[in-house]
This record gives structure tokens, C-alpha cells and sequence, in this order.
């Protein structure tokens, strides 16, 4: 079950785990990713509230966590190759794991047919 945040971010949820990264429209919008700041595996995270940065070649944007939870695993592969999140955001280009401390937030976020009518209702 993948849901998304208002400042597109993902989350695929598989059980009590929760895997995040960012949309593809979110890529496209930020063009050529060079460098990604996430946090690391330990971490306690909180929903809504920023997790690390992504840098493309025409700005840094902040990364937001879907859902509240502890960072239980992190994407070494963006180190060297920061573009899988252009090239597969929602595959190989995924951010972080975290083991999900509390499911009820998940249900203030957007479906994938929501989540489309929001960025078509809010795309520049």
C-alpha cells in the first residue's frame, strides 16, 4: 500500500515497516539529483517533520517523513549514485525504512488516485 504526503514524499507500507522516498513528480520538479541527506539507521523520525535533503541541480528541497517511526534502514546505494531517485523514485530510489510506530497517521495521507488529482490540481 503506497500513500503520499502533500509535499511528495511516499511510503510503501508492508506490514509494521514502512519504506519512504520521494514522488516521481517530485523528481521531474527538481530535475538532476546529486546528493541526498537522509538520516541514519537509529534515527527516530516524526511525521511531517523533515528527515534530511535532497539536492538536484537547481535547489535543495527538504525531505518530510510520511509517518513517525525509528530508521531501521538506509539507501547506501544514493551515496554514489543519487540519480536512481530520478530513474526509479519509487524503486531503487528509495530513501529509508523505518519500523512505523504509529499506523493511524497513515490514514491522513493520499492514495495514488488522490495524490494525482493533487498534483494536477497543484502543478505549476
Amino acid at each position: 500500500m503506497i500513500k503520499y504526503t502533500k509535499t511528495h514524499e511516499w511510503i510503501n507500507v508492508e506490514g509494521s515497516k514502512g519504506t519512504i522516498g520521494i514522488s516521481d513528480f517530485a523528481q521531474k520538479e527538481l530535475g538532476d539529483i546529486v546528493f541526498v541527506e537522509a538520516p541514519v539507521v537509529g534515527d527516530q523520525v516524526k511525521a511531517g517533520t523533515q528527515m534530511g535533503t535532497v539536492e538536484s541541480v537547481k535547489a535543495v528541497s527538504e525531505l518530510n517523513c510520511p509517518a513517525s517511526g525509528k530508521v531501521v534502514e538506509v539507501n547506501g546505494d544514493l551515496a554514489n549514485s543519487p540519480q536512481f531517485v530520478n530513474e526509479d523514485p519509487t524503486g531503487k530510489g528509495w530513501i529509508i525504512r523505518i519500523e512505523i510506530s504509529n499506523p493511524a497517521e497513515l490514514d491522513a495521507l493520499m492514495d495514488d488516485a488522490a495524490y494525482q488529482k493533487y498534483v494536477a490540481e497543484h502543478a505549476h
